[in-house]
């Protein structure tokens, strides 16, 4: 039997992975040193609380077969198991670059962690995909992995223009 995921569990974690994204720019925003840091900071918390709203967004338009169970779960573990991935995804073994923040940081290197943080989620949706069937939204997981891909432009730019 294989494991298989919904549209709809996906755009769950997609959502908690941005809403963790605005806590690390959060954090660093108020560690920062110099006004225009913090700044910068500030400005991608709010584009990542945007990415958050968007994918909730997209989640409320999906169908109800977008939606439906792929598997009997009467005690609600697929959610549990699904906020768990997204909350570690990416930090397997160590710890979260929130942790590691000592506000001493440059903002290129803010700018480094955030892409491979962008990138790893990237790899996590590609990876996941494969367990979404057709008719469960998979197209749907297509365009998280496009927004994914937007950020990493909008990261790799602000890091070229330093």
């Amino acid at each position: 039997m294989s494991i298989t995921f919904n549209a709809d569990e996906i755009f769950e974690m997609a959502e908690e992975i941005e809403h963790n994204a605005v806590e690390f720019y959060q954090e660093a925003a108020g560690k920062a040193s110099d006004a225009a840091t913090k700044k910068m900071l500030e400005d991608l918390a709010m584009m990542e609380d945007g990415h958050e709203k968007t994918f909730a967004q997209m989640r409320q338009e999906l169908s109800s077969g977008e939606k439906e169970a792929t598997v009997f779960d009467p005690d609600n573990e697929a959610a549990q198991y699904l906020r768990t991935m997204a909350a570690f995804h990416g930090t397997e073994g160590k710890a979260s670059p929130t942790e590691k923040l000592t506000g001493k940081e440059t903002l290129a290197e803010l700018l480094k962690i955030a892409l491979q943080a962008e990138k790893d989620s990237i790899a996590f949706y590609v990876g996941i995909k494969g367990l979404v069937p057709a008719r469960s939204g998979k197209d749907k997981v297509e365009k998280i992995i496009i927004e994914e891909m937007a950020h990493v432009s909008t990261l790799g730019a602000k890091l070229q223009s330093l």
